[in-house]
């Protein structure tokens, strides 16, 4: 195993004073898997006081749970005492942290077997709980009985979720080596546990629950909320993802429930907290405006507005950063915005007039595409409009084949025009336009909402021709218009 220096430096001092000392847990797990470990903790038989009197730096981070951060090379780890946990009164934290004699004491209080292995150079790896089997296995099994691990930690059963999602195949049993395409499974007895313990959830702070949600959303596998689904989880931490599972889509552009086209959505896109959050919630709000026509076709007519609100609901109530709560429902407000391009609005399937457009404007439909593109990055916010289209990617590869190429192709030309306008610098948004509302005060008009209403009304103009985004030419069109 490779460890750092630091960390070899740590349990050598440790050694030399007579103590055992082992690198513990995640570190362990993932060195086997080929990962570079995030962490590297550290478990001891030195008592807290201990492990300060061998240290020139260190800090009491967690001293009353027998917790030390030792500082190196600018670098901290944490050296923790072996240690059992009292009794779980709240489904999260022990009442009484006890210092144990053992590592195997130690051992035994932790979640699941991959997490449960130890590894230092004189006794290579301690595996009491057949670790190293599920790894290879790519199984997720807690360590004991898996209804009191779920019983003592409800957050347990999320992460028995986010690490069967996340952790990168199974090893492959001649060099250990891992393969990419693979989702470790729980184990059924753990699965039975979760089904039965997940009320626990119910006394989880929302903060670590969107944590947890978060670091699934952005694993390689986000389709194990079918899992979580599966075992009545959602129901507690995400009721408004039972009725999406539940709701038929029978409509010529789908070919999958509201749910299923979600965890597909959700594999189409990739794995950055708002993109992923946003695919979630994108469609949240289709159970509650389904209607069906006598064809027996079904609609969601305004479920985008909807969906908006229920992702805000949902967002609040897991304590979400304004910052993503803002982004994700601007992105859900427009993922079903279409821009018709070329002449031809694939989703109705209805030619647009081509020749009245060309005949009344005079311009060419090269530049009527223009036009539409530079409303679309108007409306949604030109800091907002790739993302918006890497949603609209994600959700059109989630429908059924029927007009995907087009849709597709749709895409890619609004893509390429926006590139163009943005590239040739084009005014889409009041911040660029040539004319202030102090130059429009210059001219007489006093302040207040009129100043709004005629920078709005310059925007127009620039919108339908860039060219005349200069500050005489506005203010001279808008002094004629007036007069």
């Amino acid at each position: 195993m490779n460890m750092p220096e630091d960390v070899k430096f740590i349990l050598d001092a440790l050694h030399a004073r007579g103590h055992e000392a082992y690198a513990v847990g995640g570190c362990v797990r993932d060195s086997l898997l080929g990962r570079e470990p995030e962490d590297w903790d550290v478990t001891t038989s030195a008592e807290p006081e201990e492990v300060k009197e061998v240290f020139p730096v260190t800090i009491d981070t967690g001293i009353e749970h027998g917790t030390v951060t030792v500082r190196l090379h600018k670098t901290n780890y944490e050296v923790t005492t072996f240690r059992t946990d009292g009794e779980y009164k709240d489904h999260r934290h022990p009442e009484e942290v006890r210092f144990a004699k053992t590592l195997e004491e130690d051992l035994l209080r932790r979640d699941f077997t991959i997490n449960a292995m130890a590894y230092s150079e004189e006794s290579g790896i301690v595996d009491l709980y057949g670790g190293q089997q599920d790894l290879a296995d790519g199984v997720i099994r807690c360590v004991g009985d898996p209804g009191e691990r779920f019983e003592e930690d409800a957050l347990r059963i999320l992460r028995a979720f986010r690490f069967a999602a996340q952790l990168p195949g199974r090893l492959a049993p001649d060099q250990g080596d891992c393969s990419e395409d693979r989702c470790f499974t729980i184990e059924p007895a753990t699965r039975e546990a979760i089904r039965v313990c997940r009320d626990g959830l119910r006394y989880i702070s929302a903060e670590r629950i969107q944590v947890e949600m978060t670091k699934i959303l952005t694993s390689p596998h986000p389709d194990i909320l079918r899992d979580i689904y599966d075992l009545g989880v959602t129901e507690i931490i995400l009721p408004e993802f039972d009725p999406m599972m539940e709701t038929e889509q029978h409509f010529i552009h789908h070919d999958k429930t509201v749910g299923e086209h979600t965890l597909c959505a959700l594999a189409n896109i990739e794995p950055d907290k708002v993109l992923r959050w946003t695919m979630l919630l994108h469609d949240t709000g289709k159970p509650k405006s389904k209607v069906t026509d006598e064809d027996g076709n079904d609609h969601f007519r305004g479920h985008a507005q909807l969906s908006t609100g229920i992702a805000d609901e949902v967002m609040n109530r897991m304590k979400m950063d304004n910052a993503t709560r803002d982004t994700v429902k601007r992105l859900v407000l427009y993922h079903d915005y279409r821009i018709p391009i070329e002449g031809i609005d694939i989703y109705k399937g209805k030619l647009i007039d081509k020749e009245s457009e060309i005949n009344a404007a005079g311009e060419d439909l090269d530049r009527i595409n223009e036009r539409r593109v530079r409303r679309a990055l108007n409306r949604i916010g030109e800091e907002y409009f790739d993302d918006y289209c890497k949603v609209r990617r994600a959700d059109v590869l989630a429908q059924s084949m029927y007009k995907r190429k087009e849709k597709l192709a749709n895409l890619n030309t609004v893509e390429e025009i926006a590139a163009g306008v943005l590239a040739k610098k084009q005014c889409v948004s009041l911040r660029d336009l040539a004319v202030t509302g102090q130059d429009l005060i210059g001219e007489g008009v006093k302040p207040g909402p009129e100043i709004g209403a005629i920078l709005g009304q310059m925007l127009d103009w620039v919108i339908d021709e860039p060219e005349l985004n200069d500050r005489e030419a506005l203010l001279a069109r808008w002094r004629e218009e007036r007069s």
